[in-house]
């Protein structure tokens, strides 16, 4: 999920959200790892030829430019609230020459579109930002075709499971849970998918999960590099210190940490991630 950004924070205009991971390049490096088929393989086999598909924060633009190819003619449309990453996206729309995806900005609170405009309506890890999610699928299904798709995935926080058990890897855990909630988003929205999908009124909700693993050392190395890097410079630092949950040197030590865990040979990190395909 993505929003505009005021000195590091980003606000819905409507909701008065805060994205707690803002927009710093660790982050979009993170974003710009995910695919269909790492982050979207639940979704794959609803998916064919001549579909009309509409990717709700669509951050760099990866998971929608391979939902085009996998719906191509179908149009696919990604929304994001950050004009320079929708800018990002359409730039790498260009550069792989999907004439059938385009990128807009907009507010997942008020998709400007009619009723009953699309086959498929996806947003990948969004619900955790929200101060509503149920309003935010109200709205999803709102503009999905009568027995048309919802599908929304998120990640589960305190589901995350690592080991060597590092302290600082627990205080980060801790540190995230209470900007997360100081935000009134819902950093555990994963095991939460089926209820915001029944209370939004969605029908033949079915769940499913998948993980996120990273235990070679390429993998580890990744994940530390990016979270070392979030917990230093990102909006989520910046939103820590702000709200006198941590003070610079907190935040080194935690980041140190996550080097630590990162150098290690038997590392072990595991991300859950629920998802649901529901029907409008």
């Amino acid at each position: 999920m993505s929003d505009h950004s005021t000195h590091g924070q980003d606000k819905s205009s409507i909701q008065g959200d805060v994205y707690t991971h803002g927009h710093h390049e660790s982050v979009l490096r993170s974003h710009a790892s995910r695919t269909a088929a790492n982050s979207a393989a639940y979704l794959i086999p609803h998916l064919s030829h001549g579909l009309r598909v509409l990717d709700v924060g669509s951050g760099p633009g990866t998971i929608t430019a391979d939902f085009a190819r996998l719906v191509a003619p179908g149009e696919v449309l990604g929304l994001d609230r950050s004009p320079e990453v929708v800018a990002a996206a359409t730039a790498l729309a260009s550069q792989q020459h999907l004439s059938n995806l385009s990128f807009d900005t907009g507010d997942i609170y008020g998709l400007d579109f009619p009723d009953d405009s699309f086959d498929v309506v996806h947003a990948h890890q969004v619900l955790q930002h929200l101060t509503d999610p149920v309003e935010a699928l109200r709205e999803m299904r709102r503009v999905a075709r009568p027995g048309g798709i919802v599908a929304v995935r998120d990640a589960d926080f305190h589901g995350m499971s690592w080991y060597p058990q590092l302290p600082e890897l627990d205080d980060w855990m801790e540190l995230y849970q209470r900007v997360a909630r100081h935000n009134n988003a819902e950093p555990d929205a994963g095991r939460r998918l089926v209820h915001w999908a029944q209370a939004a009124g969605l029908s033949e909700v079915a769940p499913s999960s998948a993980n996120w693993l990273y235990a070679t050392d390429d993998q580890r190395a990744w994940l530390a590099g990016v979270w070392s890097d979030r917990v230093e410079k990102s909006a989520f630092a910046q939103q820590a210190v702000a709200y006198g949950m941590a003070d610079a040197a907190g935040l080194a030590r935690i980041a140190a940490g996550w080097r630590s865990w990162g150098a290690t040979k038997d590392g072990w990190f595991l991300m859950p991630n629920a998802e649901i395909i529901a029907r409008a």
